[in-house]
């Protein structure tokens, strides 16, 4: 039995999630911690480009549209538990999605795939142990961009401020005929080197690789045109 084939469950979607007024106030102040101390953006912009990345992995591989639909949920959750502190955000997030997803009705099963994924997001400790997770991991993986700076003093950009700032485009690319999964990115060089997103991202590749593995997919990473793994 599919996820879409539960019986008696109350099926909150995306919409539900996004428009729930504590999900609003709680990823609000994750970003807002995470500003004051240094980090890149990380409220309603990330999680809906995560989300819709998440979702358009899962709809081009053909999944089942309920699972796709909790995919897409995960995914604009999964930092929520930043609003506690940065440390063992995934798990705290895991858990305030389990408390806001039950108190919405949300039936056991899906809940449990969400935190799951959620809980698994981060490459210290994460596991791409379903489609669900892995989905929201290179979906989470692959959002660096210009816009997600907040610092506003170049001259202070750390290494993370300067490699955001020097993408100008990144795209998530799903070919199901080559079974191949590929982040291409337009880098600046002038802002930051190759080799510099190379030095903070390698660990996020190597995850992304294991989750495209589990899709049963390659992931492949081009920057500027030219492939890198």
């Amino acid at each position: 039995m599919t996820t879409s084939q539960t019986q008696g469950a109350n099926l909150i979607t995306l919409r539900d999630v996004r428009s729930n007024p504590k999900v609003r106030t709680y990823i609000e102040g994750a970003n807002t911690l995470l500003a004051a101390i240094g980090y890149t953006e990380h409220g309603h912009r990330h999680a809906g480009i995560v989300s819709s990345i998440a979702r358009y992995i899962m709809d081009t591989m053909g999944a089942d549209p309920r699972r796709t639909e909790l995919a897409s949920i995960a995914a604009y959750l999964h930092d929520i538990g930043n609003v506690m502190s940065r440390t063992m955000h995934p798990v705290s997030g895991a858990g305030m999605a389990f408390h806001i997803l039950d108190e919405m009705g949300m039936d056991a099963s899906e809940v449990a795939l969400i935190i799951g994924a959620i809980a698994n997001h981060e490459e210290r400790d994460g596991l791409p142990f379903n489609e669900i997770t892995a989905s929201l991991i290179i979906a989470d993986k692959s959002d660096v961009h210009y816009s997600r700076v907040q610092n506003p003093i170049p001259e202070t950009y750390d290494i993370h401020d300067r490699v955001n700032h020097a993408v100008q485009r990144s795209r998530v690319n799903v070919e199901v005929d080559k079974k191949l999964i590929s982040l291409e990115l337009e880098i600046d060089t002038d802002s930051a080197s190759v080799m510099e997103y190379f030095e903070i991202f390698l660990d996020r590749m190597v995850m992304c690789r294991q989750s495209a593995d589990t899709l049963g997919y390659v992931f492949r990473l081009t920057a500027n045109g030219v492939t890198l793994g």
